[in-house]
This record gives structure tokens, C-alpha cells and sequence, in this order.
């Protein structure tokens, strides 16, 4: 009887192990879920065509159009004076910037004048003897004579014959000589040309000036000219007097300029020529870096996008029925953000932001339209 009962009690168990088993399976085991394809959403925008204008980019530092090298033609010692010849100093035109000693020269100057004076008082007999109607000017030429002001111009020669007299008595080879050292007194004193910033200053007071000795630098702090490299292929396009924006990455300001000149010659090793851009206004500094915009034409029925858009630079994505799909451009001019495209109908939906992973074919949603508005 044990015995029977010893197999019924291993069947049981048996059959309750096996249970468990299943039981234990069937809570591990988790229903297959139904994969979930993630449609993609795009942003688009409709092609609108019309006349795009070519920008071209380019940098340079400014240059003062009017600046001049101060550079001495005579010798002496430099005076001090009322405004110090130091850098960043202003002077209005005809304002004296620096003067040298010119004691020595004046005091030669008045001996020409002096030995001037005598040769034209020693012919005056002569001339009231040979030539009576001619003495009331001579005379008169003596009377104005002043060694403190500028020599006056000799009187007018009425016939050959005085003319042969005065220059046989060495009037006109005295009178050029008092004149030369006049002009050279004025060399003595340097005045300002123009209304203007001394930039540069390489001597003191004090200091002995030799002949042909630089001395400083004075601009005009009005008008800048900036010079800019650009590409042969445009030269054509350059104009004298095309507006240019002017731009300051440092600080964001923008002036407006003109091109001023365009130079004919082509650098061999470049391929670029240079353009001239006159720039005046407000904050504008000597040496600055600037970036300009130039116009150089326009293209019809164009359209411009996000450089960034473009495909292996010849196709654009297009959105239609669902979908997007390349289509292939044709790119007319790039920036460094931009590209100007042709080929494309008004009205094409274009992607306006790129997407990763996008492919031909791909099925996406579109959020909205024109999202630049």
C-alpha cells in the first residue's frame, strides 16, 4: 500500500514541477511589438524667382586718401612753437606745424636785397641820361622797395635796347637770387596743407634738421580710401562711383562708400585686380580692418538659399506628395552662408532647413511653409 502511495506522490510532483516550469516561461515570455515607422518632419519654403544682386566680398585696412610724408628741404634747428609737434595733434589749413631756426638765411637773404637795391641805384644816372622817359618807374621801384616784405616784381621793359642795359648791369641775375632766397626762407616754416592730424612725429624741439630728413606724417581724418583685391572675372563689373557698404566685424557699424578707382592691371600670381573704395564718416581710423560689399551685377530670375542646402553644390531637396526629392540646380554664385540658384520653377517647394539622414524618396511630414516669415 506504501508503495502505491510513495508512486502517486512522485506523479504529483512531477506534474506540479512541470507546471511551475510552464507558468515561469509564460511570464518571461513578451508579445512581439509592431515596429513604428518615424516619419520625419521638414520645414519648406516656395521658390519665388527674381533679380538677385551679386555681393562681392572682400577685406582691406583703411588708408587716408590725403596723407603726406613731412620731410625737410633745408637745415636748421627745430623752434619750439605755441602747438607741440607730437602725434595726434590737430592743425587747421595753413596752420604752422613746425618752423627751423632760419636766422643765418634771412640775414643772407637781406644782403641780396641789399646788393638788389645798390645795382638798381647805380644806373639810375645812366637811365636819366639815356633813357629819361624811362626813369619815373625805376625810381619809383626804389621808393617801394621794402627789406622786410616780399621783393616786388621789376618793372616792365619798354624796348630792346633797356633790356639789353639792365641785364649788361646783372639787375635780373640779382633780382632771381633775392627770389630763390625768398622761396627757400618759406621752406623754413612748414604749414598745414590741408585741415588735418599729425600721425607721426620723428623729431623734438631742439633738435639739428638736416636736408631731406623725414620728420613726421599729417592726414586727413575725413576721407579714407580702402584698397581691396578682387577677382579678375568681375573687373568688367567694377564701376567708378558703385555704391559700397563698408562693415566693421569688430564693432558692427557700416559706412557707405563709392568705388573711386579701379586699377587696369591684373596681378599674374592672384589673378586679381585691385579696386579703390573712398570711405567717409564718423569713427573711421587709419589702419582699421574693414569688410566691403560691392555690387557687381544682378542676375534675373534667380533664387537665393542657404549655402548649406545645396547637394554635392548641384541639387536641392523638393518636397512633392509626401516625399522629398533631388532635383538638379544650377548654382550661378556662392558666399560663404548663401548660393544664387536657376532652374527652378515659382513655387517649388524647397526644404528651408536641412534634415540628417535625408534620401531621395524619404517620406516626411511637413511642419509649415516659408518658416524665414
Amino acid at each position: 500500500m506504501r508503495k502505491y502511495i510513495n508512486i502517486v506522490l512522485g506523479i504529483l510532483l512531477i506534474a506540479l514541477a512541470f507546471w511551475l516550469v510552464n507558468v515561469m516561461v509564460l511570464k518571461n515570455t513578451r508579445p512581439e511589438k509592431t515596429p513604428v515607422k518615424i516619419v520625419k518632419t521638414v520645414f519648406i519654403e516656395k521658390v519665388e524667382n527674381g533679380t538677385v544682386p551679386i555681393m562681392i566680398t572682400a577685406n582691406g585696412n583703411l588708408v587716408a586718401k590725403n596723407k603726406i610724408e613731412i620731410f625737410s628741404e633745408v637745415q636748421g634747428v627745430l623752434q619750439p612753437s605755441s602747438k607741440e609737434f607730437r602725434p595726434g595733434n590737430s592743425y587747421r589749413k595753413g596752420e604752422v606745424i613746425l618752423k627751423l631756426n632760419s636766422e643765418e638765411h634771412y640775414a643772407n637773404l637781406q644782403a641780396q636785397k641789399s646788393s638788389l637795391y645798390n645795382n638798381i641805384t647805380s644806373i639810375m644816372p645812366d637811365i636819366r641820361l639815356d633813357y629819361p622817359e624811362q626813369y619815373e618807374k625805376w625810381e619809383q621801384y626804389l621808393r617801394d622797395f621794402d627789406f622786410d616784405k616780399p621783393t616786388p616784381k621789376l618793372p616792365v621793359i619798354n624796348s630792346e635796347k633797356e633790356k639789353f642795359f639792365i641785364s649788361g648791369r646783372n639787375i635780373y641775375t640779382s633780382f632771381y637770387n633775392v627770389k630763390n632766397m625768398e622761396v627757400r626762407l618759406t621752406k623754413y616754416t612748414i604749414r598745414a596743407p590741408y585741415d588735418g592730424i599729425l600721425t607721426d612725429a620723428m623729431v623734438n624741439p631742439g633738435s639739428l634738421i638736416r636736408s631731406g630728413q623725414k620728420l613726421g606724417e599729417f592726414i586727413n581724418p575725413r576721407v579714407y580710401e580702402m584698397e581691396v583685391a578682387i577677382n579678375s572675372k568681375y573687373m568688367d563689373l567694377l564701376q567708378k562711383g558703385n555704391s559700397v557698404k563698408v562693415t566693421s566685424r569688430d564693432t558692427d557699424q557700416t559706412w557707405d562708400g563709392k568705388i573711386a578707382r579701379v586699377n587696369g592691371r591684373v596681378d599674374q600670381a592672384s589673378q586679381t585686380v585691385k579696386a579703390y573704395i573712398q570711405v567717409e564718416g564718423k569713427d573711421l581710423k587709419e589702419g582699421i580692418y574693414l569688410e566691403a560689399e560691392l555690387v557687381a551685377k544682378s542676375e534675373e530670375n534667380a533664387y537665393e538659399m542657404e549655402r548649406k542646402l545645396l547637394v554635392n553644390n548641384e541639387s536641392v531637396y523638393v518636397f512633392k506628395d509626401s516625399i522629398i526629392d533631388l532635383v538638379k540646380v544650377n548654382p550661378v554664385f556662392f558666399t560663404d552662408n548663401t548660393v544664387v540658384i536657376k532652374g527652378l520653377e515659382d513655387g517649388t517647394p524647397v526644404l528651408s532647413k536641412s534634415i540628417p539622414g535625408a534620401y531621395p524618396g524619404m517620406k516626411v511630414s511637413v511642419y509649415g511653409s516659408n518658416p524665414r516669415q
